[in-house]
């Protein structure tokens, strides 16, 4: 297939190139930053609707896979406006350009953070959405404008609701660098390598066995195998639909903690602090739904594997 990855230079994206084009498929990468050498780039903003038609008139794309989101949600609730704009009405304009294309097949990556704080747990697709910050608002928005492209256009997507994206190339090839980083893993090997003093636990008074918050965390080699697995399914004639993406497997902040310790053999100092506003208890997925109707199978679920491959990432870092 001819695919197109929206945000391919990015850290769930660039796997999902490496992944497609392992599979033989011809991929573009639409993004701001360079993908790297032997993808094909595209260097545009999807809020540049003159671009995209460019882009779409001169390759005819069988489907679209976005990953252009910005995703901190902190900043999300100091500035809104940036995630509107970026999230949905950049995505808007993604969207009416493939329509005018004729391209009827995208991949959309979303988030848990559409359910907003659990009724229940592990959370399936039928739980309701009740986004509590403007970045899981804008991930919803851009949900329910898809459903309406469907109806009113005949553009089929896929959303896929990830929990907590982890880990790294298995080959060492790729993995996780946000600036600032958010994302528990990286803080913890950072913390281990010596780039940052310590790693800071937001709360040892939660309902948990150990006190710390549960979150269900997804190898991004799995995330990107679920997604080829998408595109394939909307290819067969599948109707929209979203599915979530999770181990079904909850890990407290502190087993997170204790698996790096094991897997560095580090020692990772942490500092207590109080809970942060929004964060729940517990936040795990029920993915069957994936794994019954698209046939998908996490091939890393332990947390072992997944903190080992990021820490293989980490020691890659130029200053060690």
């Amino acid at each position: 297939m001819k695919l197109l990855v929206v945000g391919g230079a990015g850290y769930i994206g660039s796997h999902m190139v490496k992944h497609l084009l392992a599979a033989g498929h011809e991929v573009v990468v639409a993004d701001l930053v360079s993908p790297g050498p032997g993808v094909q780039w595209a260097e545009l903003d999807i809020a540049n609707e003159p671009a995209l038609d460019a882009l779409f008139a001169e390759c005819p794309f069988d489907a679209v896979f976005h990953f252009a989101s910005f995703i901190q949600v902190g900043e999300s609730v100091s500035a809104p406006g940036k995630y509107y704009q970026n999230n949905v009405a950049a995505t808007l304009t993604l969207l009416q350009a493939m329509v005018n294309a004729g391209i009827k097949r995208l991949v959309f990556s979303s988030s848990a953070a559409v359910y907003g704080n659990p009724h229940y747990v592990p959370i399936d697709e039928a739980h309701g959405k009740a986004p509590i910050n403007p970045y899981g608002l804008s991930k919803w928005m851009v949900e329910q404008i898809l459903e309406d492209f469907d109806r009113a256009y005949g553009l089929k997507s896929v959303c896929l609701r990830y929990f907590n994206a982890a880990g790294a190339d298995p080959d060492g090839q790729l993995g996780e660098r946000h600036e600032p980083e958010t994302h528990l893993i990286p803080l913890i090997l950072q913390a281990a390598s010596g780039r940052r003093d310590a790693v800071t636990v937001f709360g040892r008074d939660y309902d948990t066995a150990d006190g710390t918050c549960i979150r269900d965390y997804v190898h991004v080699a799995d995330l990107a195998s679920a997604h080829a697995l998408a595109v394939d399914y909307l290819m067969a004639g599948g109707a929209s639909t979203a599915f979530n993406l999770g181990n079904g497997l909850g890990f407290s902040v502190q087993q997170v903690i204790d698996t790096a310790r094991a897997v560095t053999g580090r020692q990772i100092p942490t500092l207590d602090a109080p809970r942060r506003a929004g964060d729940p208890p517990r936040l795990v997925a029920d993915a069957s739904k994936a794994m019954q109707v698209l046939g998908w199978q996490p091939a890393y679920a332990s947390l072992e594997r997944i903190v080992a491959h990021a820490w293989q990432w980490e020691l890659q870092y130029p200053w060690h």
